[in-house]
């Protein structure tokens, strides 16, 4: 059933009862006020009529006839349109005008005016004792009471007539007001009917109808909408993501499987190997599979970083996490020398697993690479405050990194010269850094020695990159369209 057609029904059926309820109100206050009118003129014509009552009982009581006649017609002439009953002592009664018969039981006083219903007729009547010193009795006046008959018939009969006249015309406006304003939602209703989300992106626009439900129907449909592309785009993203990290897995993985298998072969082929042969053959093994670890690692937190959502950030102290990084970093090495420099209580919003993996990555990075001419590695960490930005320098001692490859070192499985390990350390790196809408860079240490990799983090909130594929291209190329470039 339409939302028109239930609105016409419902409003007609509940004008009629408002009318009824109205009318049966109205009844009541028109009775009151007729009975209001009727009691007053009752006790006017009483006042008038009480002297001469008093009189005739008086006449009565002494036996004067003629002065008795003469008192009774007095008393008529001042009754004019009321019935009037005097009722004395030794049961004198005297009656005349329009009142119920004898048969009909009066109260046995009626001082303020009441009903006396007899022969499907109703009177209103009032009573007043008669106080005199030589007699005494009561007065009774009678008018028919009108309230419960011509106007109040009357009233009742237009009160049905409104009512049944109500119901139909009622509903019938109802249902063409209701028909009106339900025009806009029919409009949305067949703006959105065609739309398919898998197979268009159209979507309906923000056209104000002048209807407030009908726009924030509208709004929400566009919410919902736009909520079914988002989610749709993150599961392309995450079925892209896990297919380049088959792809890369594959790829990266060939070389040191065939290597490995190569080895299984010579050992299996020659179980007479001589030792120092064999044991060159079981480091390369070791040396094979460390790297293999090492990849998957790395790729596993690289789709991690791709798939993280916003949720996940929090604010997170740079200079603890700074911290936590270089006691692990100088458990691993013990023969390093690892300085930390860094300003307490320094926040961003970001994910800390994800900062914890940049700077852990930079750390390993500068061990590796960044040993002095004894081979110890010298680093220092700093973490400081620069306007609205949390910078993270780590300096070394090692040879550096030359101005030419300074742009690809954060490309995805790019090695430097005689490296061993995944190339996705420093491609991590900048995931991260792009991840938390920052910025890294790398340049010359400090005095012209060594390296320094320079990270800026905004200290404020900021939303997730658009893009965020960084297994699908190279790194450099995600960094410079996933995030801005930052001030140096």
């Amino acid at each position: 059933m339409r939302l028109s057609t239930r609105i016409g029904l419902a409003v007609g059926c509940a004008v009629p009862v408002l009318v009824l309820a109205s009318g049966w109100l109205l009844l009541r206050l028109v009775a009151h006020d007729l009975h209001g009118a009727e009691d007053d003129h009752l006790r006017e014509r009483a006042a008038a009529v009480l002297p001469d009552a008093g009189l005739l009982l008086r006449a009565t009581a002494n036996d004067r006839p003629k002065v008795a006649d003469t008192r009774e017609r007095r008393l008529y002439s001042a009754a004019l349109d009321v019935g009037v009953r005097v009722v004395g002592p030794g049961g004198a009664d005297f009656r005349g005008g329009p009142q119920p018969g004898l048969s009909v039981v009066l109260p046995a006083s009626a001082a303020t005016p009441v009903t006396v219903r007899a022969a499907g007729r109703s009177w209103r009547t009032l009573s007043l004792p008669v106080r005199d010193s030589r007699a005494s009795g009561t007065v009774w006046v009678f008018a028919p009471d009108t309230a419960d008959n011509t106007q109040l018939r009357l009233v009742r009969r237009r009160v049905l007539s409104m009512a049944l006249l109500a119901a139909p015309l009622s509903g019938l406006l109802a249902w063409s007001a209701a028909t009106g304003a339900a025009r806009p939602l029919r409009r949305l209703t067949r703006r959105t009917a065609g739309l398919d989300p898998r197979t268009t992106a159209r979507r309906p626009g923000p056209e104000p109808t002048g209807v407030t439900e009908v726009d924030e129907l509208a709004a929400t449909v566009r919410t919902v909408l736009a909520r079914y592309d988002e989610q749709a785009a993150r599961a392309a993203e995450a079925l892209g993501t896990a297919r380049s990290f088959s792809s890369a897995a594959a790829h990266e993985l060939r070389t040191p499987l065939m290597s490995m298998g190569t080895n299984l072969d010579i050992l299996t082929g020659h179980p007479g190997l001589p030792d120092p042969d064999r044991t060159e053959v079981l480091t390369d093994l070791h040396r094979e599979h460390a790297r293999l670890l090492g990849l998957l690692v790395m790729l596993r937190e690289l789709g991690r970083g791709d798939l993280v959502e916003a949720d996940a950030f929090r604010t997170v102290d740079v200079t603890e996490a700074a911290d936590a990084a270089v006691a692990d970093a100088r458990r691993r090495v013990p023969d390093a020398r690892i300085i930390l420099r860094a300003a307490p209580g320094l926040t961003v919003h970001g994910w800390e697993p994800g900062l914890r993996l940049l700077l852990d990555n930079l750390l390993g990075n500068a061990l590796t690479h960044g040993g002095d001419a004894q081979g110890r590695a010298d680093v220092t960490v700093g973490v400081r405050g620069v306007g609205d930005q949390v910078v993270v320098t780590v300096d070394d001692r090692g040879p550096g990194v030359p101005a030419e490859a300074r742009d690809r070192i954060f490309e995805r499985f790019h090695r430097g010269p005689g490296s061993a390990g995944s190339g996705l350390g420093l491609t991590l790196v900048a995931q991260q850094a792009a991840l938390h809408r920052g910025s890294v860079t790398v340049a010359g240490g400090p005095g012209g020695t060594g390296a320094r990799f320079e990270v800026r983090l905004p200290s404020g909130g900021g939303s997730l990159p658009a893009r965020r594929d960084w297994l699908i291209g190279t790194a450099g190329a995600n960094r410079s369209q996933s995030f801005p470039k930052e001030p140096s």
